[in-house]
């Protein structure tokens, strides 16, 4: 029981909530800076979430995408709905399923990917400067530990 007592305590004193927040927030404004700098200035950082996911596989339904970039089913509709108005990605019903919606990368969004996916090795490089690949693999092993107790804790890890 002392034990558990000095663990909280311990926790919360800790800072690394802040600074998960602090490298949220300047992250996002680096990215965009980065990609504004490389004409890719039409995609916001949520919008490339989804993009990135469907660069990774094309063609999924509306779940699976919600899973993937890990937004609630409402927030990813009006997301895709104007990447839909923008010519970004196109929706279409699958012929097994009326009530399953796949979505699509426009050819547009497909010629962009090489472009997006330079600014985010760049940005992995800014990321990851002056850290050992030991470094790397042990802050990215916290990080999905980190990532696993707060999904424990939402209505999906219940």
């Amino acid at each position: 029981m002392k034990d558990a007592n000095k663990i909280t305590q311990m926790a919360a004193t800790r800072g690394g909530g802040h600074l998960i927040t602090k490298i949220h927030q300047l992250g996002g404004r680096i990215f965009a800076r980065l990609l504004k700098e490389n004409n890719i200035d039409d995609i916001n950082p949520g919008q490339g979430r989804i993009l990135y996911s469907l660069w990774q596989k094309d063609g999924i339904p509306i779940k699976e995408l919600a899973i993937g970039t890990g937004l609630e089913k409402s927030t990813l509709s009006t997301m895709l709905d104007r990447l839909e108005q923008e010519g970004k990605i196109h929706r279409m019903r699958t012929e097994e399923d009326r009530r399953t919606t796949l979505v699509f990368l426009s050819d547009e969004s497909k010629a962009r990917q090489s472009a997006y996916y330079r600014v985010s090795a760049e940005m992995n490089g800014i990321y990851y400067e002056g850290l050992s690949v030991e470094e790397i693999d042990r802050f990215e092993s916290s990080l999905r530990r980190i990532l696993a107790n707060l999904e424990s804790r939402t209505d999906g890890g219940k």
